[in-house]
């Protein structure tokens, strides 16, 4: 199994992002139609949804509405609002080095994976994360340096609210620091059980367990996995080693913490990385967010390649998972003109 990364630069929607639509929304439209038409919030209850809770996105959201086409199943879809149910597995840690670092590792299905990652300026504010349901994020930073990322809260309860992707999207859009991002955190209903961690250039972090039954809680804790206070899902924690990923990380940070180079490298061994593919959890990427640089670097063993808000510069990866002992590189490089072409 290969998949191609692709890093895409474009400051508002345009040209780009639609050839991106072309490609993924027949998988998406699937995805978004799985349970039925009638199970998804109407396109008024999507675009009041938006207005009401993220009135700042609303010009994005009908500008990318626009290049979709503006038809009605891609107009529900792209509000982030009320999607059908899905899940993940991801760790992250906030490393408390000499400079303040997130690293994660994103654990999905890679069928259902975009494998894109996004340079954009939306709202005036210049914002690099891995792409999601074509408006979100699953990671990212944005140039105050706030860092976002997500993992699955290990909780089977879903309600009314958002995808995360979007949420996570709109606080780097929006917000300056741990403070900001946290009152949107705690306002914007999300429709199923995810742990958010934030951290900022000053060192402040947080990691915010959402809910759509419950009170957001927030927490100081610098690790996320797969549960909340405690482990809820048991069958998921344990085929996702949820308690054990969290109780290394705790080791690594309080008795082991190595360089910020070690502390990677940690996210590329089990339990943290995961060669559950077929179960849908495999380890598509381990992504470190460095909030001073301003940079990501996204990791897979054997290979490094280092995005930055500052000077990005456009490419794809072809990243080879076939053999379970080693996840490399299959193509390092390829024309920039070829990559310009696949996206129309």
């Amino acid at each position: 199994m290969q998949l191609n990364f692709t890093a895409i630069d474009e400051a508002v929607p345009g040209q780009k992002w639609t050839a991106l639509f072309a490609r993924l929304w027949p998988a998406y439209s699937r995805f978004w139609l799985s349970e039925g038409e009638l199970a998804r919030p109407t396109y008024r209850e999507c675009f009041t949804a938006v207005a009401d809770h993220m009135p700042e996105l609303v010009p994005v959201y009908e500008r990318l509405v626009e290049l979709a086409g503006g038809g009605d199943h891609a107009s529900r879809f792209l509000s982030g609002y009320g999607p059908p149910a899905y899940m993940s597995g991801c760790s992250q840690a906030v490393w408390h080095g000499p400079e303040p670092m997130l690293v994660r590792n994103y654990d999905y299905a890679p069928q259902a994976f975009d494998a894109v990652v996004l340079r954009t300026q939306w709202l005036g504010r210049k914002v690099l994360g891995v792409s999601d349901c074509l408006i979100g994020l699953l990671d990212g930073i944005n140039e105050d340096g706030l860092v976002i990322s997500l993992t699955f809260g290990g909780r089977r309860v879903v309600g009314k609210g958002f995808g995360v992707p979007i949420v996570l999207r709109y606080v780097l859009e929006t917000c300056t620091n741990v403070k900001d991002a946290v009152r949107a955190l705690k306002r914007i209903p999300c429709h199923m059980a995810y742990n958010v961690t934030v951290m900022d250039r000053a060192r402040n972090h947080r990691t915010v367990f959402l809910s759509p039954d419950r009170p957001t809680v927030v927490t100081r804790s610098p690790i996320a996995t797969n549960h909340q206070h405690e482990v809820e899902w048991v069958d998921h924690a344990r085929a996702t080693a949820s308690v054990e990923r969290e109780e290394l990380l705790l080791r690594r940070l309080k008795r082991h913490p190595g360089t910020a180079r070690q502390f990677i490298a940690a996210f590329q061994r089990p339990p943290l990385y995961s060669l559950a593919f077929d179960r849908g959890f495999g380890t598509l990427y381990t992504a470190a967010y460095r909030s001073i640089q301003g940079t990501l670097e996204l990791h897979w063993p054997g290979h490094t390649w280092l995005l930055s808000l500052r000077e990005f510069e456009e490419g794809v990866r072809c990243i080879d998972y076939q053999s379970p002992k080693t996840v490399g590189l299959a193509l390092a490089r390829r024309p920039r003109q070829e990559l310009r072409s696949e996206q129309g």
